[in-house]
């Protein structure tokens, strides 16, 4: 199963040029991702990497306080996670340099943003390959692997259909899905007529999930358009 999993990662892009941030963080967010932090310099890259703990890097060689090379090997001392350099340094010193510390991949500036997208991806998918995911809500977890929920220490188990209706919510955490789109997914390609039983399994899920069910906080309902899943606040 694929639930873009991978544009929920938290990653961290390390530059000393704002326009260079803002144009990565720009073609990250078009493309999907939604947690990323930057920094501009190794020091507060650091602190970044310590209160936040992001699954990617994107690391510039060329820092004001230090060098990107030094700054992978302070990254990798106290965190496991893919680091990709993204730098004008282009020569094959550096390159092979970067490569030989263990970086995962090295681009030069400058790139085509396709480019740096399908390099991202395939970085996320070969790290977390194995990975099954837990989705963290608000006093609540679902563990797709096993189609379960997890809450006050106790795994409640989902059906198919509630299985199917968070399935689709999660590909689309954070963005309305329609009542229309929620039928499809759990009920096929005829979904007419399910609106009924949708609103009963929706009940159910927020059962399981919420401490609350009459006042949720992870299942939204948006009046007229569908619902919405909102992930805990991982900052």
């Amino acid at each position: 199963m694929d639930f873009d999993r991978w544009k929920q990662k938290r990653i961290l892009v390390v530059d000393d040029e704002p326009g260079l941030l803002q144009m990565v963080v720009s073609i990250l967010n078009q493309d999907g991702y939604t947690q990323i932090k930057t920094a501009g310099t190794m020091r507060e890259a650091l602190g970044v990497c310590q209160e936040w703990m992001p699954e990617l890097a994107i690391l510039d060689v060329m820092l004001p306080d230090g060098d990107g090379f030094f700054l992978f090997e302070q990254i990798k001392s106290f965190l496991d996670i893919p680091i990709l350099f993204l730098t004008a340094r282009g020569e094959d010193s550096d390159r092979l340099h970067g490569l030989g510390l263990g970086a995962d991949d090295y681009l030069v500036k400058p790139f085509l943003p396709k480019e740096l997208l399908l390099r991202i991806g395939i970085i996320l998918r070969r790290f977390y390959k194995d990975e099954k995911p837990v989705v963290t809500l608000k006093g609540s977890q679902i563990d797709f692997s096993r189609a379960e929920v997890i809450r006050g220490g106790e795994r409640i188990p989902l059906t198919a259909k509630e299985f199917e209706i968070l399935q689709a919510l999660y590909r689309n955490a954070g963005r309305i899905v329609t009542i229309d789109q929620l039928c499809e997914a759990a009920w096929g390609d005829n979904p007419f007529g399910y609106e009924n039983s949708l609103m009963a399994h929706i009940r159910r899920i927020r059962e399981k999930i919420e401490e609350h069910p009459s006042s949720p906080v992870s299942l939204l309902t948006v009046r007229g358009l569908g619902y919405k899943l909102t992930l805990a606040d991982k900052e």
